[in-house]
């Protein structure tokens, strides 16, 4: 009976840090492998009577469509900044966020780009206003110009972790 108290807790718990993950963007990679490690195991948990004893836990988090903690992160990040600029919610982080506007005239002035904010200090780096707008910028552009941008994030995140060489 202890072990499934233990077990139901480490779910809820890990379900929160699932939901707002985005919140450890640019933690250490000594943290994301401990997160990592509880994920594997609740993925055999969760898995655990339909695959063989031997498989491995890349192999069944991919059957569980579940994304990997750092592509969760960035993915979480990601759908925060699109639904601020479809739905205008959360608002106060709205005003955080600004498209990038070139000085002249630029073929990239209609790629939906975020200005970042120069900033001086590491910390500062990891701020919703500079992490946001850095990795939005790093998503393809037919992303960014989507209408269906939130369908095809996790496709993207997923292809980027499961199908790359």
């Amino acid at each position: 009976m202890p072990e499934c108290i233990f077990v139901s807790e480490l779910c809820c718990h890990f379900v929160l840090l699932y939901l707002f993950c985005y919140v450890l963007f640019g933690t250490t990679q000594k943290n994301i492998n401990r997160l990592q490690r509880v994920q594997n195991t609740l993925a055999r948990i969760v898995a655990g009577h339909v695959l063989p004893r031997g498989t491995h836990s890349f192999d069944i988090l991919q059957d569980l469509h579940w994304l990997p903690i750092d592509q969760r992160i960035e993915f979480r990040l990601a759908a925060l900044t699109y639904s601020i600029f479809t739905f205008s919610q959360p608002a106060y982080l709205r005003f955080l966020l600004n498209y990038h506007i070139p000085t002249r005239s630029l073929r990239s002035a209609n790629t939906n780009l975020l200005s970042v904010a120069r900033v001086c200090t590491t910390f500062a780096s990891l701020g919703f206003s500079i992490a946001a707008p850095t990795v939005w910028n790093s998503l393809p552009s037919s992303i960014r110009s989507s209408t269906s941008a939130g369908r095809l994030l996790k496709t993207h995140c997923f292809q980027q972790a499961y199908c790359s060489p």
